[in-house]
């Protein structure tokens, strides 16, 4: 059936195509070159996932303490506030370049398997698209990194209340 769909359509362009990936190593091949960047795709769903968790983790805390204080005169908690925002704010970018490494990274699997359709060589583009997501999840992992750090720390006014138990006055 197949060869008989495969010898009528063999003057059409898709018959072309059809022959160019009719054979199997080659299509082989494409499976095999698109297997790290799948598994590197797997990786960057994992962190993202962890990045979005924290993400979500520091929206709902500024939203509970923003509830807890809308009525009142001044804000207790306006540090952590700060401090909970400028999180958010880096996780954010994070997540944002996380997730442009991700899209790339699926654009480049297509290549591999576009490219075994096509004559026109695309290996310098895919190259590109492989330098441009590591370049976006080493960037998103810059700022992960420095959102843990930030959280790390804690707010100002966490930071100052143990010298100020212990009678410590040196850090102030």
């Amino acid at each position: 059936m197949i060869e008989l769909l495969a010898s009528a359509a063999l003057d059409s362009p898709a018959g072309d195509i059809f022959a160019r990936t009719a054979d199997t190593p080659r299509v082989l091949q494409m499976l095999q070159f698109s297997l790290a960047p799948a598994f590197m795709l797997v990786g960057i769903g994992s962190i993202l996932n962890v990045m979005v968790n924290r993400l979500t983790w520091v929206a709902n805390r500024i939203e509970r303490l923003e509830d807890r204080w809308d009525n009142a005169a001044e804000e207790p908690c306006s540090d952590e506030i700060s401090w909970l925002t400028r999180r958010r704010q880096i996780a954010q970018r994070a997540v944002m370049l996380s997730t442009g490494a991700a899209m790339l990274i699926s654009i480049l699997i297509a290549l591999l398997f576009v490219s075994a359709w096509i004559e026109t060589r695309i290996g310098t583009l895919i190259a590109a698209f492989w330098v441009a997501t590591m370049l976006l999840l080493i960037l998103g992992l810059a700022f992960f990194f420095a959102e843990t750090r930030i959280a790390a720390r804690g707010p100002a006014s966490r930071q100052s209340r143990p010298a100020q138990r212990r009678g410590d006055t040196t850090l102030q």
